[in-house]
């Protein structure tokens, strides 16, 4: 049984390993791009805040430090509670 479990335990440790570097590279593609979307705003860190949220959501960010939009609908169509856009 010592070697079903010890087999079991390292199959788990390879794809926990694994899961997480995948997610490790979708945020650091969010902090890149947000990171430029945002290099120009007056509240930066607002903006870094809700365009990592719609990017972690969208998987992509417009181009450029404003506008261009129309490149990702998603991003684009996302609404706060009053109707507003909610990514920069």
């Amino acid at each position: 049984m010592k070697p079903g479990l010890a087999t079991f335990l390292l199959v788990s440790l390879v794809l926990t390993s694994s899961f997480l570097h995948i997610a490790m590279a979708g945020s650091s593609f969010c902090d890149s791009k947000c990171g430029v979307r945002c290099s120009k705003a007056g509240l930066k860190d607002r903006c870094l805040k809700y365009c990592g949220i719609c990017c972690e959501e969208c998987k992509c960010v417009p181009s450029g430090t404003f506008g261009n939009k129309h490149e990702c609908p998603c991003y684009r169509d996302k609404k706060n509670s009053k109707g507003k856009p909610k990514c920069p």
